[in-house]
């Protein structure tokens, strides 16, 4: 095992503020919309399969999950939610990139670029924090009594992981994107539980906040994930260590 684990200080926030996003439901009705553009069979559209996965990750009802698929089947054609990446800078020079689903374009740049200005940072332009991240799938496990850290490891390696490394509570195993389904399902059929897998962008650098630092930024990171065409939230910040979230 190598490499320093970004778990900590980049990713365990997560939890607590997809707790607080009491819209995850809507947004994720966006993702099936635009999923669906490209077919509504899950068998053969493997983006949808993820988005119904995470569907089901957040504890969505399977009722739910079939109503919002006849949704997207009735109104695949007239969805026009498109893709957006924005990227720019926190407080401290914190580099951020924001994913939205949005059906219109000047309203989600506009709330983005509002919230930056609120808590100290600036948006940026296509590129400017880009290259600080690199795309990979990031698996999850719960450390246990029962687990054995050196079998994961090679289950994981040897179904094309590129490393893995273990924290105080969890394991962390990163993959090339391409790789991703296969580890996972590798590590699902062999029984073990998945705490959270994605693919993710995981920061090259990280950039080390004050204890106020790390509460401004942690606002600016709530606010942005409280609009409700924002999808996702990726950074560098290093949190101080006495910070709570």
């Amino acid at each position: 095992m190598s490499g320093h684990s970004k778990w900590h200080n980049i990713q365990a926030k997560k939890s607590k503020v997809d707790a607080k996003r009491g819209k995850i439901f809507t947004k994720i009705g966006k993702e099936l919309m635009m999923a669906a553009k490209d077919g509504t069979n899950p068998e053969t559209n493997a983006k949808l399969r993820d988005v119904i996965l995470k569907a089901k990750a957040a504890n969505m009802p399977n009722d739910n999950i079939t109503r919002l698929l006849k949704k997207a089947a009735g109104d695949v054609n007239s969805a026009n939610y498109e893709d957006m990446v924005y990227e720019g800078y926190g407080p401290n020079g914190v580099a951020v990139i924001v994913e939205a689903y949005t059906d219109n374009k000047n309203r989600t740049a506009g709330n983005v670029r509002h919230i930056f200005d609120k808590f100290g940072g600036n948006l940026g332009t296509s590129g400017s924090v880009m290259f600080m991240f690199n795309k990979k799938g990031q698996i999850v496990i719960e450390k246990t009594e029962e687990l054995d850290e050196e079998e994961i490891m090679m289950l994981a390696l040897e179904s094309g992981a590129e490393d893995m490394t273990s924290e105080e509570e969890v394991l962390e195993i990163i993959t090339e994107p391409e790789a991703f389904d296969a580890v996972k399902a590798a590590i699902s059929e062999a029984g073990i539980e998945i705490l959270e897998g994605e693919v993710t962008m995981i920061p090259n650098v990280t950039t080390s906040l004050d204890i106020e630092t790390s509460i401004l930024f942690q606002k600016l990171v709530d606010k942005l994930l409280e609009d409700e065409d924002v999808d996702n939230v990726y950074h560098n910040a290093e949190f101080h260590e006495d910070f709570e979230g």
